[in-house]
């Protein structure tokens, strides 16, 4: 029995209580199961977080969705502001040349009606002083007429001759 006065041996018997009694009490259960409730939040945490990858990941993927779409809309609009700016452009450069043509025709009929205006003033004005002149001659040749022996004779023969 000297093994019994041996200090290693009653470190050996201690461990080996300590032992047997961590396994009567269930501490490695207990210490497995706290691992196994820190492994299950753990992968619970994971999961959460793979989840909300996921999640984040088909948010990016609709949100990248409406940009482009967006960017479509928005390129669909500049192409059509563009081609109405075009088609605006050469609408109001065709009314602008019908304007300046019907401008320019309603100045020519009045240009026209201008001239044909001058035009009858100026022949009447011209009818009017020929027809004064042509009364000045008349009258000068009725009042030489008159006075001329020549021309009296002839009336008076002319009054003879009628005269029954």
């Amino acid at each position: 029995m000297a093994w019994l006065q041996e200090a290693h041996t009653w470190e050996a018997i201690g461990l080996v209580t300590f032992i047997v009694l961590l396994i009567w009490l269930k501490a490695p259960a207990m210490a497995l199961g706290a691992l196994d409730s820190r492994a299950a939040k753990i992968q619970a945490q994971l999961d959460e977080a793979t989840k909300l990858r996921e999640e984040a990941q088909a948010l990016l993927a609709e949100i990248k969705t409406r940009r482009e779409a967006g960017e479509r809309q928005a390129e669909e609009m500049l192409a059509q502001a563009k081609a109405d700016a075009e088609r605006m452009s050469a609408e109001a450069k065709v009314k602008l040349e019908a304007d300046i043509k019907r401008r320019q025709q309603l100045a020519e009929r009045r240009i026209a009606l201008a001239e044909t205006q001058a035009a009858a003033e100026v022949r009447a004005a011209a009818a009017d002083l020929a027809a004064e002149a042509a009364e000045q001659v008349l009258a000068a040749r009725i009042a030489v007429a008159t006075t001329d022996p020549l021309v009296d004779a002839g009336l008076a023969k002319l009054g003879e001759r009628f005269r029954p």
